[in-house]
Formats: structure tokens, C-alpha cells, sequence
């Protein structure tokens, strides 16, 4: 009886459901969301429509030279866009090494942010599909404009209608970009370097907090992992939070990190789109995209992630004409 009653508090308490709890099986991973090679995948919702944009990867040296899209109606199944930017084709500054992409969307345009060459660039489109072009000719960033590699951006657009660019690979970065998304004051740039901190930036905002999130170590490595810290301005100061990292691999996942955050439209609903090693014998350009439920306590501090436990089917919900 005591057992029972001891049950029924933990249930009342809201104890985590089965889905959430940690497996004590750790050999067998979850499918993952795109078949084939991807890593460093940005997810992203415009519409009814869910995207990732991720690295082909595959290639001894990081050596992709173009980007692929891909849409889902459910978060679960997953349609190729095809290649939405060539690098060979669509620049005349850069060639190859286009690495870790991310998009925003502003007055009806689409920006996709993405390093090649290890510079940064910007490229403009109609739709979440492309095809992208390249509106300056030559890198937003260019290769060693600041510390650190000028890789991984990630644009954070606030409820203002500012956007702010997060870049950087051994030295963060971070800059409010102009109106036209495509250029900023690069005396206005504020660097960042939490403990821990490689690459791979992310920020988002909910509930009126800022966070950051990051990737720790190096994509080859398997301890490969994902921490975060929180501010009260998307630019800083960020403070690391005490319960870190929030995504790490566990028993055959290795290497899991470079991730990305969505929260569902319209609800509090939010996933994390990510890459692992392949399954089996990956290694740090052998590497596969997948996609986790995230959540948070009531207090906003994000909980670990559960690397066994894919995501459900949720479809976006229209929004009620108004009257």
C-alpha cells in the first residue's frame, strides 16, 4: 500500500512519462530524420510547412560545395527540395567547404546564411526553397575578418523585427544586421566565448529570456555535445547555466551536437534537430540528422535531451482567418 501511495505522489508531481524517461536500452537509436548523410541541420517553419537545410556530408574534409533543402508537413516524413545552392554555379568568391547553413525570413524574402571557403555568406530568395542567389558577390564575412574561423551563422529574429547574426568557430560573434539583412556595422560586433564554447551558435527566445546554445569540443570528437546559456538581451552577456550539456550522446550515439531549435507555431511545443555519428562507424564527416523532442521546467531551464527518443508527428496548425 505505501508503495502505491508512493506512486500516485510521484504521478501527481508530474513525473516524467515513459516517452521521457532514458531507455536502459542504449543500442538501438531512433531512425533518423533525413536517410543518407547530413549534419549540422537548421530547422526552420514557414507556413504550414516545416524545413531543414543541412551539410551534405559524406566527404573527407568537409569538402561539400552545395546545399540541400527539405520539407515535411509532419516533422516526421521528409522531402528532398533538391539543391537549392551551388556553390561552383551561384558564386564567383567560393568553390567548396559550404558548411552549416541557416535561414530567416523578413518582409517576404528568404535569407540563407552558410560558410564557404571559410567565410560566411548571404543568399536571397522568393521562397523557403530557393533557388537562392547571391545578392553582394563576395562574402557577408570574410575568412579571418575577426577571431576565430568566420563559420556557423545563425540569425535570431526578435519580436521587434531585428535580426541579429551569431557566428564564429573557437570565438563567438554576434551583430545586429541592418534592415536589408545582407550587411551590418562591423564596429558594432560584440564577441562572446562562454566556457566550453566551440561553434555551432544558436539562439532563440522564449518566454521573454534569451538563450544561446552551442556546441562543445570538436565534431570528430565522440564527447561532441550541446550546452546553453541565457541573457536578458539577444546580445549578452550570456550566462552558462549550472545544469550542462543538454544534448550529449549516449551508448551507440556518439558525437552528437551542431543543432538546431523550433519551436512548433502557435504552441509551446519545441524540437531540436541535430547530427550524430553515422550508425555504425561514423565519424566527424560521416554524420546523420536527427530530430528530438526539447523541453523546459517550469523555471525555463532546458532539459536534458533524450538522444532515444524520436519525435511524434505534429502537424502545424492553420491560423483562424480574422474577422
Amino acid at each position: 500500500m505505501r508503495h502505491f501511495i508512493l506512486l500516485l505522489l510521484c504521478c501527481w508531481a508530474g513525473a516524467p512519462s515513459l516517452a521521457q524517461r532514458a531507455p536502459t536500452d542504449t543500442l538501438h537509436a531512433p531512425p533518423t530524420a533525413l536517410p543518407g548523410l547530413f549534419a549540422d541541420p537548421h530547422i526552420a517553419a514557414f507556413g504550414t510547412t516545416y524545413y531543414l537545410y543541412p551539410t551534405t556530408d559524406g566527404i573527407p574534409g568537409w569538402g561539400a560545395f552545395s546545399f540541400t533543402c527539405w520539407s515535411s508537413k509532419d516533422l516526421v516524413t521528409w522531402k528532398n527540395e533538391g539543391v537549392i545552392l551551388d556553390l561552383p554555379r551561384d558564386l564567383t568568391w567560393a568553390s567548396k567547404n559550404a558548411w552549416a547553413p541557416a535561414i530567416a525570413e523578413k518582409n517576404g524574402k528568404f535569407y540563407y546564411y552558410y560558410s564557404a571557403a571559410q567565410s560566411i555568406g548571404v543568399a536571397v530568395a522568393d521562397k523557403p526553397t530557393g533557388p537562392f542567389k547571391d545578392p553582394l558577390g563576395k562574402p557577408l564575412i570574410a575568412k579571418a575578418q575577426f577571431k576565430g574561423q568566420m563559420i556557423d551563422p545563425m540569425v535570431l529574429m526578435d519580436d521587434d523585427g531585428s535580426a541579429y547574426l551569431y557566428f564564429g568557430q573557437g570565438q563567438g560573434h554576434v551583430v545586429k544586421l541592418n534592415p536589408d539583412m545582407i550587411s551590418f556595422d562591423p564596429a558594432a560586433v560584440v564577441d562572446f566565448k562562454p566556457p566550453g564554447y566551440n561553434e555551432g551558435a544558436f539562439a532563440f527566445k522564449r518566454q521573454g529570456q534569451y538563450y544561446l546554445m552551442w556546441s562543445e569540443y570538436d565534431t570528430r570528437d565522440p564527447r561532441y555535445s550541446v550546452a546553453y546559456a541565457t541573457a536578458s538581451s539577444p546580445m549578452g552577456p550570456f550566462t552558462k547555466a549550472a545544469q550542462n550539456p543538454v544534448l550529449k550522446g549516449r551508448g551507440v550515439v556518439k558525437g552528437a551536437g551542431h543543432h538546431s531549435v523550433l519551436q512548433v507555431p502557435g504552441t509551446d511545443q519545441w524540437v531540436i534537430a541535430y547530427h550524430r555519428f553515422r550508425i555504425p562507424d561514423g565519424n566527424g564527416f560521416n554524420r546523420e540528422t536527427c530530430i528530438s523532442p526539447l523541453r523546459f521546467d517550469a523555471q525555463g531551464h532546458i532539459l536534458p535531451v533524450n538522444v532515444f527518443e524520436p519525435v511524434d508527428k505534429t502537424v502545424i496548425r492553420k491560423k483562424p482567418p480574422r474577422k
